[in-house]
């Protein structure tokens, strides 16, 4: 299966297993179960991999991307209301 994930150009690991691997692909959307070994060396959940190979630009570019949505989301708690 290693050429699947290269097949497929960039996805993202969202899921790691003992055995198999979820992955989704950034293009579409679409998740999908793959075996773990199929995945780079060191692969992590959150990782980004093209064309079989661990793209740490594109992992940090995503990390921040989902950092600067939750900021923009979150919503302020007016002072004296406890929660």
């Amino acid at each position: 299966m290693v050429s699947m994930v290269g097949l497929w150009g960039a996805v993202q690991v969202e899921l790691l297993e003992d055995v198999r691997a979820q992955v989704v692909r950034l293009d579409t959307g679409q998740a999908c179960t793959v075996e773990r070994a199929s995945l780079p060396k060191g692969a992590r959940e959150g990782d980004v991999v093209v064309d079989g190979r661990l793209e740490p630009g594109q992992t940090e570019a995503r990390r921040q991307d989902v950092a600067r949505m939750r900021t923009r989301l979150a919503v302020p708690v007016p002072p004296g209301l406890d929660l």
